[in-house]
């Protein structure tokens, strides 16, 4: 018995007019999909955009419309597979929906090959402001985050934090109104990057983080002073601790302690939850996790410090 062919699925997230359609539309005219297979679009929302139909026509495009959450489950979507015979699958997912029930219901040789999440640059914070867990879902697991219609005095560089807080491995580019495309998120930490002792106030600890987790090249050989708690993850060397700070990205029920291995002798003495400032030297070494080097520390010295007037760190 023959093996079924796995079918790909790109994934487009993003809320309602978010430009989901027109970058779906800007692929398929860039032509992407000029080989002949049999396509099939799945839109979740009907959003002010439309693809023309003499495009989807030139090209094989085949399209079906979910008209209700309720609607989704594997016998719908086992239903697309039987009428359509799709080589490959495009779904437009709808922003108030949750993903995973599409996710769940998608047949088993249907794979997701890349996911896609489209944001508004001009409601992004409106929507992180008002319900910010459904905006940071958009980014979850996302290969690649679009932020559209951007402007010079929108925050490149704290949109660009938001997702990395939430999924470390996104793509973040961002498009003007002219339609210009760049990855450009140049912003002047709160501390002196060049110098050889970096110290990081209480409230910029959550930039360091992502700093030094996305440019570890620029801190590697220096020192670094931070204030933070003390963590003893378990079957963890007894010379080593890790300090660090509790972050919420969307929600109370979303904290996490986030913080560098770090190797001190006098470790053991140390009490977890206590608060200290640290200066340590920062190295690296191989991370599963994070596909790569990440960032350890060598601590000089570690002193018990007083607790931060803001103890919850915010990647805004």
């Amino acid at each position: 018995m023959a093996k079924e062919k796995k079918v790909p699925v790109y994934l487009f997230k993003g809320f309602l007019d978010s430009g989901k359609t027109s970058f779906i539309r800007e692929t398929i005219e860039e032509g992407q999909f000029e080989d002949k297979m049999n396509y099939l679009i799945i839109f979740c929302e009907e959003g002010e955009i439309e693809i023309e139909q003499s495009l989807l026509d030139k090209y094989g495009f085949k399209t079906v419309s979910i008209e209700d959450e309720d609607e989704v489950g594997s016998e719908l979507f086992a239903s697309y597979k039987k009428a359509y015979k799709p080589d490959c699958v495009i779904i437009e997912s709808n922003g108030m929906w949750d993903v995973n029930e599409i996710l769940e219901a998608l047949p088993e040789d249907w794979l997701i090959a890349e996911t896609v999440t489209t944001v508004d640059c001009t409601t992004f914070e409106s929507y992180l402001n008002n319900m910010k867990m459904m905006m940071t879902n958009q980014f979850l697991d996302a290969d690649l985050v679009l932020f559209n219609r951007c402007a010079p005095e929108h925050d490149r560089a704290m949109f660009k934090r938001m997702v990395r807080a939430v999924n470390r491995f996104a793509q973040v580019l961002y498009e003007t109104t002219e339609g210009e495309v760049s990855d450009d998120a140049h912003e002047d930490p709160p501390y002196d990057k060049s110098a050889p002792h970096i110290e990081v106030g209480d409230d910029d600890y959550g930039i360091f983080y992502l700093d030094a987790l996305e440019n570890l090249d620029d801190f590697k050989g220096k020192t670094v002073t931070f204030k933070g708690q003390v963590y003893h993850p378990k079957g963890a060397r007894d010379d080593v601790f890790v300090p660090g700070r509790n972050a919420m990205t969307c929600c109370v029920e979303d904290i996490s302690f986030v913080g560098f291995p770090c190797k001190y002798a006098e470790s053991p003495f140390l009490k977890d939850k206590d608060w200290v400032m640290v200066t340590a030297k920062i190295g690296s070494a191989p991370s599963k996790q994070m596909g790569g080097e990440a960032p350890v520390l060598f601590a000089t010295k570690v002193a018990p410090a007083d607790k931060p007037e803001e103890e919850l760190i915010l990647f805004n």
